[in-house]
């Protein structure tokens, strides 16, 4: 679990073929030599596992339904990724429970900026329309946003002047690919009814 709170934009050093996945090595600030073997790192919120830690950097495999499901496959070297640990037990919860199990990819609709503020508009997979709602969080490249508004597919979500610094929000495009993950809490509400 993580909470969408992105911890550092870290790099790309390297993307190697692997079987059917690829292996990445990242460079962080993150503290690695405080992080275990077999630990979780989101990496633009997919959940994947450290295999190995030199200095700054750390490796992890990203597989074949991972590079099928999410934008991991058009990572190479240089490109600046989201970062975030694992949530601890007693670790605050400031954005929202997210798993790292990418839903589907969104598309970058349309951009506006307004005084300090970033207005991004998400067009999504029609399959995950129903799990979004106003008000309702939502993870973009592994940030906890809060969903502003809604019409059909295509979503909005305010990024204030923190989360553009802390984050590589401000450089999206139209256009741009991003990872979407719906609120788990929406998917077990539908099952349950």
């Amino acid at each position: 679990m993580f909470t969408g709170l992105v911890e550092d934009t870290g790099s790309v050093v390297s993307v190697r073929p692997l079987g059917n996945g690829v292996e990445l090595r990242l460079r962080t600030k993150i503290a690695l030599e405080q992080v275990e073997m077999g630990a979780s790192i989101a990496v633009n919120g997919v959940c994947l596992t450290v295999e190995s830690v030199d200095g700054d950097c750390f490796t992890a495999t990203a597989g074949i339904e991972t590079l099928k499901l999410t934008t991991t496959g058009g990572l190479k070297a240089g490109s600046t990724v989201h970062l975030e640990q694992a949530l601890r037990v007693g670790d605050r919860l400031g954005g929202h429970l997210v798993q790292g199990h990418v839903d589907g990819v969104g598309r970058v609709h349309r951009i506006d900026r307004q005084r300090e503020s970033m207005l991004i508009w998400i067009e999504m997979p029609a399959e995950l329309s129903r799990y979004v709602a106003e008000k309702g969080s939502i993870c973009i490249d592994g940030v906890s946003l809060t969903v502003n508004d809604i019409s059909g597919r295509i979503f909005r979500v305010n990024i204030v002047p923190h989360t553009t610094e802390v984050t590589r929000l401000g450089a999206f495009t139209v256009d741009n690919l991003v990872n979407l993950e719906v609120d788990i809490l929406a998917k077990y509400v539908e099952r349950m009814l």
